[in-house]
């Protein structure tokens, strides 16, 4: 599934008159750059969720022809949010694990090998980076998600209070921080679990409630490239990074 129903906010003015996904970077637009993407790495059935703009992503996959088929879903009465978004469209998946990327992320991610894992080890898994950020995920020792954290705010969430102390204390050194790349694979019992969420609601606030219950697991990439096009200063490299 491709993330491609929000806002653009940051892309303000090019999401003025058109959504984030159709954006052009080298000639081509986002959304067409991780179609390409995901049919190299062997997907052969995409969904795609609009709301912004969502006509115009609807008409350009009629117009233009794409390396595999894609189904929308469509949000465009209400946005709904990553977690909401993911639910909306769980009657177009098939019994299977769901990989989800964002329509304004571009990688070297071995997505073929992340969804492999996942489908082997029975457990939703997030690709993750040693990327520089301000939030990041953190890990135990088993590469387990166990909580989140702002390192400008301070602030911690977690379903463990281990975690939290652990971050008060000793400054989470037992812990991995790990940025969050917006490539993710999410198992069917996972999805089940969605049920009597808010119609509206983030997928990193359930993965967050969950992993107490549930191994969600984070695969590291250290040597991970990855370009987040959502702002206009890293979307004028998006041509150059593509090439290389």
């Amino acid at each position: 599934m491709i993330f491609a129903a929000g806002l653009g906010t940051r892309l303000r003015p090019l999401t003025d008159d058109r959504p984030k996904a159709l954006v052009t970077a080298g000639g081509r637009t986002l959304l067409e750059i991780v179609l390409e993407r995901l049919a190299a790495s062997g997907f052969e059935h995409v969904v795609v969720n609009v709301h912004h703009f969502g006509e115009q992503i609807i008409e350009w996959l009629t117009t233009h022809p794409t390396p595999m088929p894609v189904v929308v879903s469509d949000e465009r009465q209400m946005l709904l949010d990553t977690g909401g978004g993911l639910r909306a469209a769980r009657r177009l998946f098939a019994d299977a694990p769901v990989l989800i990327h964002n329509v304004d992320i571009m990688s070297d991610a071995p997505l073929t090998k992340l969804y492999d894992e996942a489908c082997s080890n029975g457990h939703t898994t997030l690709l993750t980076s040693d990327r520089s950020t301000s939030r990041y995920l953190l890990a135990d020792e088993q590469s387990r998600l166990v909580g989140w954290t702002n390192i400008q705010t301070g602030e911690v969430r977690s379903e463990h209070e281990w975690v939290k102390q652990e971050m008060a204390e000793g400054g989470g050194q037992a812990l991995r921080r790990c940025a969050f790349s917006g490539i993710h694979v999410i198992t069917p019992e996972l999805l089940a679990e969605m049920e009597g969420w808010p119609e509206r609601f983030s997928i990193i606030d359930f993965y967050l409630r969950m992993c107490a219950r549930h191994a969600v697991m984070l695969h590291h990439a250290k040597q991970l490239r990855l370009l987040d096009v959502g702002k206009p200063e890293a979307l004028a490299r998006a041509a150059e990074f593509c090439r290389e």
